[in-house]
């Protein structure tokens, strides 16, 4: 498994935030009782603020998150709001960009590319080449292949 530093590490999680912050309210106006995904968002935050490490509280919040995804089945948004504390988590962004696939399924394409090139410009410029390696988004017949790109290093 690739090693980030410390700085990475965080710098991913802030990425991840901001990625998911453009995207939740597709969730919080489906489902606007439930906030998991948002204390979930709260929790990364808070460990970004302080370098505190809980690691029931980070389980605890992305356990949940990923419950509030479970719950709703249609609306994927949750799967990636707490996974930044563990660096390749970040990548879960790529949730975001199938999020805005079904919500937008009329011109799809064109909304997941927008999004992508936003992720890819909004992350630390060392760091995007990992993104565009790992985050992979294809047309394909029956509409677009979005994915994380694993290997040894993931």
């Amino acid at each position: 498994m690739k090693k980030y530093c410390k700085e990475d590490q965080k710098e991913l999680a802030i990425w991840a935030i901001k990625c998911v912050e453009r995207i939740l309210p597709l969730f919080e106006r489906a489902y606007p009782t439930d906030v998991r995904p948002r204390k979930a968002l709260e929790t990364c935050k808070e460990w970004i603020r302080t370098g505190d490490f809980k690691m029931s509280v980070i389980r605890g919040a992305s356990l949940s998150a990923h419950a509030a995804a479970r719950d709703v089945k249609e609306n994927i948004v949750a799967f990636n709001v707490a996974t930044a504390h563990v660096p390749q988590h970040a990548f879960g962004v790529f949730y975001a960009l199938r999020a805005i696939a079904a919500e937008y399924s009329e011109n799809a394409e064109e909304r997941v590319m927008e999004e992508y090139n936003w992720q890819a410009q909004n992350i630390s410029k060392h760091l995007k080449d990992e993104y565009l390696k790992r985050v992979v988004v294809k047309k394909r017949k029956n509409g677009l292949f979005i994915t994380i790109q694993k290997d040894k290093d993931f």
